[in-house]
């Protein structure tokens, strides 16, 4: 294919200076192409960087499952049993000791607050490769000491080493999607995502389905051979993942880059095209961004792009998802649910959520990433206040399983909004250069908050605490209507954007409100781009 400018075309005065070259003239076809094609055929163009997006969400399946174990694991009588204490004296009932469930859910969080910030750093260094061998490596033997585990303080250990292998993990993964996922399938893949983190705790609630009731240790352990599992596959297909091409340009290893585009299905000419975009995307990052610190991500333009990626996440923490996914079990049982009833019921949550995730990647690019995000977190918070009226007559057995049902719905709704479209803001946002920095912070962020809600939800929801139960909704309804404040003001619409867009519109200022209907400089150059690459008429 010929690149070389013909200014006889039309539109070529469009193209500028930078254009007169076939690095840059190669760089903007690729993104028209880019935008142009269907979800159908850029999946079809696209398999293999399809596969291996579908490979990272398979590895975040560990994530979720490490993250709401901890609340999984607490509805086990004889988890109860072996790490609490009888509660009242003589009854026969078990609770596992505010303090210890504080820091069973908290410690993975806390820890998994440094790993991601660390790992920020890794990936730059190292690659994201075999940043993730790190991570899987510390999860065969976290998940090892949480098996053989028969004291709280080791228990605990397990936990702490956990969280660095999931913090790891999450980071790596999200900015992984966002580097290979072809434009039209952004939206999709980082929804899957949030599918792989119903995926992880819908696996542990089947098997305590099937082993909670079961009086000896394998009530609980069963769950860490599962994780076992997970992390045995993601292992065993390790060597065949492609380094990412973007960081393999970033350190000036073109060639290499250019074979792993090619596993990425990018092979021929195709490749060639792909590698100039990712080349030129970077120069153009670097007018806007001195280096690749994480000071980086608070200076110019920078500061603004890194706030409205990372919020989301923080709205994820501030939502009452902790109390939902950790919680959900222990709360059945507390209103009076039997323990066979508990576990059949808590298999409907994370199924929902899976339901929810899929629709979310169904409408994410029909709707829009403000939309989506603004109202339905609207809707979410009604949600919650309905769950919290609910639950100020705890005599009323009808009052509880409305209460029951609305922390059903919500589950459902939850990953259809906020669940699903921080991913997606997280990943693509981000200026190229930062991304992982960028995911980190907000990923530290939003582990901090949690850890916060791990360490006092326990004195706020047990019942020889403050006892609220489901009235506590009351208090994520209300840090969700700041958050609503906040979308409406400063979240923009950043569907169907490429990353050549977002780096454009944020270093012009851009308003949030101008992003949806905003015609960027850089759609004329593909455009203009186009016409030179295919000698037709765009």
């Amino acid at each position: 294919m010929a690149l070389e400018k013909d200014t006889t075309k039309p539109g070529i005065e469009h193209i500028d200076n930078d254009l007169g070259d076939t690095q840059h003239v190669a760089a903007h076809a690729t993104d028209f192409e880019d935008h142009e094609g269907t979800i159908w055929q850029t999946l079809r163009r696209n398999p293999w960087a399809f596969i291996w997006c579908v490979y990272a969400c398979w590895t975040i399946v560990l994530v979720a499952f490490e993250t709401q174990a901890s609340g999984a694991v607490v509805g086990i009588p004889q988890f109860r049993k072996d790490f609490g204490h009888e509660y009242p004296k003589g009854s026969g009932k078990f609770v596992l000791p505010a303090a210890w469930q504080s820091a069973f859910s908290g410690a993975p969080s806390a820890s998994k607050v440094v790993a991601c910030l660390v790992t920020g750093q890794i990936a730059d260094w190292i690659g994201r490769r075999y940043t993730l061998l790190i991570a899987l490596v510390i999860a065969f033997i976290a998940i090892g000491v949480e098996f053989i585990a028969t004291t709280n303080a080791v228990f605990f250990a397990g936990k702490l080493v956990n969280g660095l292998s999931i913090g790891i993990i999450a980071t790596m993964m999200v900015g992984y999607v966002g580097e290979i996922a072809p434009l039209k399938l952004r939206g999709i893949l980082t929804c899957f995502l949030g599918v792989s983190y119903g995926v992880g705790p819908l696996t542990a609630f089947i098997i305590i389905k099937y082993t909670g009731a079961v009086t000896t240790r394998w009530a609980y352990r069963t769950i860490f051979c599962a994780q076992w599992g997970f992390a045995g596959v993601a292992l065993l297909l390790w060597p065949f993942m492609p380094e990412s091409p973007w960081w393999l340009v970033s350190k000036g290893r073109n060639d290499q880059a250019l074979k792993s585009l090619h596993k990425l299905g990018y092979t021929g000419e195709r490749g060639e095209q792909r590698l100039a975009l990712v080349q030129v995307t970077l120069e153009e990052v670097k007018k806007e961004t001195e280096g690749v610190t994480y000071a980086e991500c608070f200076r110019k333009s920078n500061l603004r792009r890194t706030i409205i990626s990372i919020m989301p996440m923080c709205i994820q923490s501030l939502s009452g998802i902790s109390f939902v996914a950790g919680y959900f079990t222990y709360y059945l049982q507390l209103a009076g649910y039997s323990t066979d009833q508990s576990f059949k019921v808590q298999i409907a949550q994370p199924t929902l959520s899976i339901v929810g995730n899929l629709t979310a990647a169904a409408i994410l690019d029909r709707v829009g990433r403000r939309g989506l995000t603004f109202y339905g977190l609207i809707i979410l918070t009604s949600f919650l206040l309905i769950t919290g009226g609910l639950g100020t007559n705890t005599h009323d057995p009808g009052m509880i399983k409305g209460t029951v049902a609305f922390i059903l719905i919500y589950s459902w709704w939850y990953n259809v909004t906020i669940g699903s479209t921080a991913f997606a803001l997280l990943a693509e946002v981000s200026t190229s250069r930062l991304r992982y920095k960028t995911v980190a912070i907000g990923l530290a962020l939003s582990s901090c908050i949690n850890v916060m809600w791990q360490f006092t939800i326990p004195y706020m929801f047990n019942p020889d605490q403050a006892n609220l139960g489901a009235k506590i909704a009351f208090i994520f309804g209300g840090t969700c209507v700041l958050c609503i404040v906040y979308l409406f003001f400063y979240q923009p619409e950043t569907t169907g954007r490429s990353y050549q867009e977002l780096d454009e519109m944020f270093a012009k200022g851009v308003p949030a409100r101008k992003f949806k209907s905003y015609k960027s400089a850089t759609q004329e150059r593909n455009d203009a781009a186009a016409v030179v690459a295919s000698g037709k008429e765009v």
